[in-house]
């Protein structure tokens, strides 16, 4: 039997050997036999030295594609086996796969969800809507359509995140109250809760991404008693207890005349600390009647319409409720701190 007849007669041996391995053990087994450095198939290619050099050419070339094709067969071979297991397993195991094993602990809601969904309840018993809108939004929408003016420091990269087609992430969730300004017949009463984002140095009091409810009040004769009483309601219902406050003068474009609200720190009880800045007052909810060119601009009459707006700051409401000393523990993702709530 020449070596070109042997070569042959390995490979039929190897092919049926390898095919009927019944495991991945005894798959690399049967390859080794064949393929590995004293596998039979070596062995023959020691021989070739004996042959002339036509011969070499001739029996070597047909080695290398015996041994490709065998490297194929055992890859194959592989893979049917790994299908098999899994097929075989699947009959024996079942469980599942969106079933956690095991004990597991339920999860909880976020602080700012639960003081969302709290105040939700509180203006809905009031008689307002919960109106939501998109965090990618127009210029126009964020500050056009409530009265900022073209060279207004609030449209400042310093301040804005500008996108590359003009758009921005919103600053602030006023951008609801305009698109209920001109899809509502008034009279309305909307809030509009949200996450918006400034670019803020950070610190104790102040994030780059944070959560706002805003809202809006349109009806006959509405007055600045209306406003402040409806924000005392809310502060008593949240806080469970009267809470002091005083009203500011304040500048925002979309209101006229403007207020700060501010609300004697829940967390030092008004002595200072670096929540309230040593001032004894966080700044919480900047508010006023709706500026008569707001109600112009989306398609309103201000002589006809008169309302209130206000804003208020989620984040900073919960750090006063819970005597939260550092709003970037809200935005951590510290379970150990989330789990308190």
């Amino acid at each position: 039997m020449n070596l070109s007849e042997e070569l042959d007669k390995i490979f039929e041996e190897a092919n049926r050997l390898i095919g009927s391995s019944v495991d991945e053990a005894d798959l690399d087994k049967n390859k080794n036999e064949y393929l590995g450095k004293k596998g039979k198939l070596t062995s023959v290619l020691k021989n070739l030295a004996s042959l002339s050099i036509e011969e070499k050419k001739t029996v070597g070339q047909k080695a290398n594609d015996l041994s490709k094709n065998l490297e194929e067969i055992v890859s194959k071979t592989r893979e049917n086996l790994k299908t098999k297991g899994f097929r075989e397993q699947s009959e024996k195991e079942w469980f599942d796969t969106l079933r956690p094993l095991g004990e597991s602990e339920p999860g909880t809601l976020h602080p700012i969800t639960k003081i969302q969904y709290e105040i939700e309840d509180i203006f809905t018993s009031m008689g307002f809507e919960i109106w939501d809108g998109p965090e990618v939004e127009t210029d126009f929408n964020n500050f056009g359509a409530l009265n900022f003016t073209d060279d207004h420091p609030a449209r400042d990269m310093q301040d804005t995140f500008y996108l590359e087609n003009g758009n921005l992430l919103r600053t602030h969730t006023s951008a609801i109250q305009v698109r209920a300004l001109r899809k509502l017949k008034p009279p309305f009463k909307i809030i509009g809760p949200g996450r918006v984002f400034r670019y803020e140095e950070v610190d104790a009091s102040h994030e780059t991404s944070f959560y706002q409810i805003e809202g809006m009040v349109v009806g006959k004769d509405i007055s600045a008693g209306n406003m402040l009483y409806t924000m005392e309601v809310l502060l008593s219902k949240v806080f469970e207890k009267e809470v002091k406050t005083r009203l500011r003068p304040g500048f925002f474009p979309f209101v006229e005349p403007a207020f700060e609200l501010d609300i004697n720190c829940q967390v030092c009880g008004g002595s200072g600390c670096s929540v309230c800045k040593h001032s004894g007052w966080l700044e919480l909810m900047p508010c006023g009647l709706v500026h008569p060119n707001v109600f112009k601009l989306n398609g309103l009459d201000p002589k006809e319409w008169t309302g209130f707006a206000f804003g208020l700051g989620l984040d900073r409401l919960v750090m006063m409720k819970y005597g939260i000393h550092d709003i970037r523990y809200l935005h951590s993702g510290n379970l150990r701190f989330l789990k308190q709530f």
